[in-house]
């Protein structure tokens, strides 16, 4: 059995449209849905804010590379298109694999470049921290503080102050 957070984002065309699709299409194998919160883009500010949530995940059979499979199917099904020249540009759904546990509970670590675990930027985001952080506040990404300490540290004063929580959107898990 694998469990792994996945973080879910979107900033084109009906956003909280896109992030319901891609809970549907990970069924049954979603345990916890975050709340939605609004974030301003991350890495490329010219462009639409973001819808972003967490979701934990889990499959008996499901190796880390099920995951990314997994996750690129979700962003292709809701018409994901990347353009290389604009990496961190756009979407209607991106969908990260941040961390996946194995079978006995311990953190799966990557390095293959198609798949690093945990994701090397995780502990950069506070779209990704703060949703985790209302599922499980005392998890911490694998190799870091927890979740708490890293959204406080003043590097990320800037991005956490602009992470909106969205109580009036909701995302429902079919488990």
């Amino acid at each position: 059995m694998s469990e792994a957070v996945l973080s879910l984002g979107s900033n084109l065309g009906d956003r909280l449209a896109h992030l319901r699709a891609a809970v549907a299409l990970l069924g049954a194998g979603v345990r916890e849905v975050s709340g939605v919160y609004e974030t301003p883009p991350w890495g490329d500010p010219d462009q639409p804010p973001y819808l972003n949530a967490v979701v934990f995940v889990r499959d008996p059979a499901a190796t880390s590379h099920d995951w990314l499979d997994r996750a690129r199917a979700c962003e292709a099904a809701e018409g994901r298109e990347r353009d290389p020249a604009r990496r961190f540009g756009p979407r209607t759904l991106d969908v990260d694999v941040i961390t996946v546990w194995d079978a006995d509970g311990r953190p799966v670590i990557s390095d293959d470049p198609e798949l690093t675990l945990p994701h090397p930027r995780a502990h950069l985001r506070a779209f990704v921290l703060r949703p985790w952080l209302d599922l499980h506040p005392g998890e911490g990404l694998p190799g870091h503080p927890p979740l708490a300490d890293l959204l406080a540290a003043p590097e990320l004063a800037t991005d956490v102050a602009g992470v909106t929580a969205r109580p009036d959107l909701k995302l429902e898990s079919t488990a």
